[in-house]
């Protein structure tokens, strides 16, 4: 199962690599590089690279890695687990969820909602985009977790500590779906100077979209707390990786937080941009993980810790 664990880990970073390419494309407006053709560029398998087509290709072209990568996974745990082994279901998740991206990523190109199209279509298609992502990354980071040893994820069997970890879940989708609508209103309609007024009373005549902006920073800081605040009673004592995880959560919601104030304040240059969703992603990976050590505890594992055992 090592050489399977490393492969998962493998296919979990090329699938953050993914997520952040395409992150590039859309705040570089090079979602058109390659024309309205999919999957081919510019009605070729390899145009020539340079300018926007680049950058589009160079996401296509990743994210036709992450699926061969993912194909591999299924077909290698299928083959070499036994029947009813949990890291069948996370890689059969992972599956689905990565053509489900793939045929999303096929629609937005052929309709034509990039660039700078800002009609509601590419306002509902992004968000979906972006939680689909984390819905993968969720998969395969249990699939990780299951090839090295851990059990099924028993919810019933702790539900007080079990609904404010799904809420939390829950939040923190919501806060990449509505960063995804914040990042696309500051690439469409960039800020030109910092106004706390204009965040939180957006003239009546600016685009829907640039209306949108303050739930983002609403949204990421209540869930951050909340995520911070449960881990730091429920797991920060907790033996293991399951510590180490709460502390990484908490780590993180503050880096995250910081790193948005900053955004806001430089007006969301491109590198930190990328740099505050890359966290986004490693706080998503941690707090998955860390409920999979609470819920899906390996053989003998002490509860320990601040967890709640009810």
């Amino acid at each position: 199962m090592k050489r399977l664990r490393a492969l998962a880990i493998a296919t979990l970073g090329v699938n953050v690599g993914v997520i952040l390419l395409g992150a590039l494309v859309r705040a570089t407006g090079s979602g058109a590089g390659c024309g309205s053709s999919w999957p081919s560029c510019n009605g070729t398998l390899v145009p020539e690279l340079e300018g926007a087509t680049a950058i589009e290709f160079t996401h296509r072209a990743a994210s036709g890695i992450a699926l061969l990568m993912v194909a591999a996974l299924v077909v290698l745990v299928l083959r070499r687990s036994e029947r009813g082994h949990p890291a069948r279901l996370g890689a059969g998740v992972s599956g689905i969820t990565i053509v489900i991206e793939a045929l999303i990523g096929a629609v937005i190109v052929l309709a034509e909602w990039v660039a700078d199209d800002a009609s509601v279509a590419r306002v509902i298609s992004v968000p979906i985009h972006l939680v689909s992502t984390f819905i993968l990354l969720a998969a395969l980071v249990l699939t990780v977790f299951w090839l090295d040893g851990g059990g099924r994820l028993r919810f019933r069997e702790r539900p007080r500590l079990a609904r404010p970890w799904w809420a939390v879940s829950a939040g923190m989708l919501a806060i990449g779906a509505t960063g995804a609508v914040t990042a696309l209103a500051d690439t469409l309609f960039p800020k030109e100077s910092f106004a706390v007024g204009a965040m939180f009373a957006p003239a009546a005549s600016e685009h829907f979209l640039t209306q949108l902006r303050i739930f983002h920073p609403l949204v990421a800081v209540a869930v951050g707390l909340a995520a911070a605040g449960w881990a730091a009673t429920r797991a920060w004592g907790a033996p293991g990786r399951a510590g180490r995880a709460a502390r990484i959560v908490v780590a993180l919601v503050g880096v995250e937080i910081a790193l948005g104030i900053a955004n806001v304040f430089l007006l969301t240059p491109t590198w930190l941009s990328l740099l505050h969703l890359a966290t986004a992603d490693g706080l998503w990976i941690a707090w998955v993980w860390l409920g999979a050590e609470l819920f899906g505890q390996r053989r003998g594992a002490a509860t320990g810790g601040g967890a709640e055992t009810g």
